[in-house]
């Protein structure tokens, strides 16, 4: 049963494993915010312990696209999904927030938006496995404070791995 994450009360509650908590807290404070506004949605937040499949998901989609494999453990897991958008969210000890934005249809005929955004809160140092690969861009929000992000496209197509196929 995951944590509906309030926007106006910013709570640090399960991410206290990490010591930028109150930046990642900050941070799923300003994407709540997003998803309400947005998607009309409640953001929830749920232990790791509650979604090994969707981190298992999302860690071989980072391995076969990017060759990319983090020391940090995740310390919370958001998921958002509706019926054209699958959404999930993944928080790290170390202060890195990534994302899986994979449309399940293309819009207007043209293709669907997929990628994987990266993040690192206030406070976060580049990890290893990022040093050198990605230009981050700066933002500054009232919750999240200074972040940096990145993204890149995901091109292959994770249809089956993610719904099994079924996914219209």
């Amino acid at each position: 049963m995951g944590d509906v994450i309030d926007f106006k009360t910013v709570s640090d509650s399960g991410l206290t494993d990490s010591s930028l908590s109150a930046s990642l807290a900050g941070f799923r404070a300003s994407k709540a915010k997003y998803f309400s506004r947005k998607y009309h949605s409640q953001y929830v937040s749920f232990s790791p312990d509650e979604k090994p499949r969707e981190i298992s998901h999302f860690n071989q989609i980072l391995l076969e696209e990017r060759q990319l494999v983090f020391d940090s453990p995740i310390i919370a897991v958001a998921l958002y999904e509706d019926a054209n958008v699958f959404w999930p969210e993944f928080y790290y000890q170390n202060g890195m927030v990534l994302n899986l934005l994979y449309e399940k249809r293309g819009q207007d005929g043209k293709k669907p938006k997929r990628a994987v955004g990266i993040v690192l809160v206030e406070g976060a140092a580049i990890p290893d496995a990022l040093v050198g690969k990605f230009k981050f861009a700066h933002q500054r929000s009232k919750l999240a404070g200074d972040v940096r992000g990145t993204y890149f496209v995901v091109k292959q197509n994770w249809d089956e791995l993610l719904f099994g196929g079924n996914n219209l």
